[in-house]
């Protein structure tokens, strides 16, 4: 039998038993899923490969611990997606320290638990499910941030789509915002953004 017609949980199991050509087929079945997580959170090339490798080594070191053999595309994608808000947090730390103003950092941080963390909200608006397409996703988060009042629209696309991410201090020199409400007013924007796209 053909190993590519073969179910999850059976590839699975022959790779427990050492079948390097059951390993082999699994890692071509989930490669683009896995390596598109990263993708959609626009990391670096460089990163997106690290983030595939270290998820397919977590799951060479864990095989034998999946509970649910039929589930193993699920647990790829939460490891993927987690090794992802990783890379996020450490890029945003390494722009901390690039010499962004301290106070408006320290006041960033603060904030970032009224919500989550920016790096995660971002990646739950701005990452497919399995099977949707890039295309789809922006597409759909483009039409629900447009539906938004304007100062909510203006601060999310400065906090999410502008590219280097400026500064707190920034963002409310340029919305005229005290820095202290920029937190507060992302959760309440950010919410609203998730209620237009269910």
């Amino acid at each position: 039998m053909d190993l590519q017609e073969l179910p999850d949980a059976e590839l699975v199991r022959r790779c427990r038993q050492g079948d390097s050509s059951a390993w082999s087929t699994l890692v071509r079945r989930f490669q683009r899923l896995v390596y598109t997580i990263p993708r959609r959170a626009r990391l670096p090339d460089q990163t997106c490969a690290d983030v595939f490798q270290l998820a397919f080594t977590r799951l060479y070191e864990n095989i034998d611990r999946i509970a649910d053999a039929s589930r193993v595309r699920a647990w790829l994608v939460t490891t993927a997606r987690r090794e992802t808000l990783r890379e996020l947090e450490l890029a945003s730390r390494e722009r901390v320290h690039s010499g962004v103003d301290a106070a408006a950092t320290d006041l960033q941080r603060e904030h970032r638990d009224d919500d989550e963390p920016v790096s995660e909200a971002l990646y739950e608006v701005a990452t497919a499910e399995p099977g949707e397409s890039d295309e789809e996703r922006w597409h759909e988060l483009r039409r629900a941030l447009d539906r938004l009042e304007p100062r909510c629209r203006q601060l999310l696309e400065l906090l999410f789509l502008v590219e280097p991410e400026p500064s707190y201090a920034d963002i409310g020199g340029r919305l005229g915002m005290p820095i202290g409400s920029i937190g507060p007013t992302r959760g309440r924007c950010l919410a609203q953004l998730r209620r237009l796209m269910t």
